[in-house]
């Protein structure tokens, strides 16, 4: 059975034909354009697969609320030629077959639970610190759902003493987003995080807030795996920098048994995302 998978992103599309097995045997990446000459892209490479089922892990604000008249709908994005889009019901109009929708990060979660870090647990809780900040989580290989899709990149934190910046989130100003996504990042300091690799204070911050957030979700969810992703965190210093943070903001209160086994990298080679799109239509 072929089943394609979308990784919709907000700068990029990710398409691919794989199997119930998690194999990838095609794919194509391209940017994310207006919704019409970006689906059309997309429509080309799956014309050329009889896929049976399309699974789709899509930027969001994304509506996934059954109910909603907007059910399947890109809302309030920044994206503005993409805003109020109706993606759920275009795609079924145009392939004819099962489609199913969910964000990216959800997505990224349950690819990298079923096939990657994830594996061997029950629950783990996928974050990814790119363009914007998301979280997924899945426990005993659910999806966890709200009435809608939980937003976790919007949550509040402390602001470290000596930091004065506002925050980039337009609606929030300093959420978790706000302070460091990637733009969040550019903004405080008028370089992209690719240029300040040697800067240890940039990464010293980032790893404050970054911890801070994690304790907020691990004390709420109480994972057993926590999945760090996206661009920002290709700054691999970062991953023994939010330990030794997180731990330290933990102050004892819950017992980790071993820091470095909760708080881990992907092991998909950024194939999780699309690989999870894949597994929203194989475990429907």
């Amino acid at each position: 059975m072929l089943i394609g998978g979308i990784e919709a992103g907000g700068t990029k599309f990710v398409c691919a034909v794989g199997d119930e097995s998690g194999e990838i045997f095609d794919k194509v990446i391209f940017p994310n354009k207006d919704p019409d000459d970006t689906l059309s892209e997309a429509k080309q490479f799956f014309d050329k697969y009889s896929i049976e089922a399309l699974g789709v892990g899509s930027f969001g604000p994304v509506d996934l609320d059954k109910q909603s008249g907007t059910y399947g709908q890109v809302l309030h994005t920044p994206k503005v030629k993409w805003r109020n889009f109706p993606l759920l019901s275009r795609l079924q109009n145009e392939y004819s077959i099962p489609v199913y929708l969910d964000t990216d990060v959800n997505a990224a979660c349950l690819g990298e639970y079923k096939y990657g870090a994830g594996r061997n647990v029950n629950s783990c809780l996928y974050i990814t610190v790119g363009t914007g900040i998301g979280a997924g989580l899945v426990q005993n290989g659910k999806l966890f759902q709200g009435k809608n899709h939980s937003e976790m990149g919007h949550i509040f934190v402390q602001k470290h003493v000596d930091d004065s910046f506002a925050g980039s989130c337009p609606s929030h100003g300093a959420c978790i987003e706000g302070l460091v996504s990637g733009p969040a990042i550019e903004q405080r300091y008028g370089k992209k995080g690719i240029e300040l690799i040697d800067n240890k204070a940039v990464w010293e911050l980032a790893a404050y807030y970054l911890a801070q957030a994690i304790v907020n979700y691990y004390v709420i969810l109480s994972p057993e795996k926590i999945i760090l992703g996206g661009g920002v965190m290709k700054q691999e210093k970062l991953y023994p920098m939010i330990r030794e943070e997180f731990t330290k903001q933990m102050n004892g209160y819950l017992k980790i048994d071993n820091v470095d086994d909760l708080i881990v990298a992907p092991e998909l080679d950024d194939e999780q995302g699309v690989k999870g799109a894949i597994l929203l239509a194989v475990n429907d």
